[in-house]
């Protein structure tokens, strides 16, 4: 069973991912992208890639960017070790920072 992480263990964690930030109990990060499409691919590859892992972002996709944001239900909507491990996943594909 997943356990909401401290707001200093999240911060730690985040020193390694680039652009992820912590705040109102979510971990997120925008993307850009060189086109609408682009963004539409990057959505796809990053909901099947958190498919594959039981662990889904909100994903907002506008004009030339993307949002993920992640927090974990089960333990009242904070931050746990799930979205830590998920946004490192999405990370290591290599899409643009």
């Amino acid at each position: 069973m997943a356990t909401a992480l401290s707001s200093d263990a999240i911060q730690t964690a985040l020193e390694s991912l680039d652009g992820w930030t912590f705040a109102d109990d979510s971990i997120s990060k925008t993307y850009e992208f060189k086109s609408y499409v682009e963004g539409l691919g990057f959505a796809t590859t990053a909901g099947t890639l958190c498919e594959g892992m039981d662990h889904h972002p909100d994903i907002f996709i506008g004009w030339r960017k993307v949002t993920l944001t992640f927090t974990t239900h089960d333990v009242g909507s904070k931050v746990s070790q799930k979205d830590i491990d998920a946004a490192t996943a999405i990370e290591s594909v290599g899409f643009p920072k």
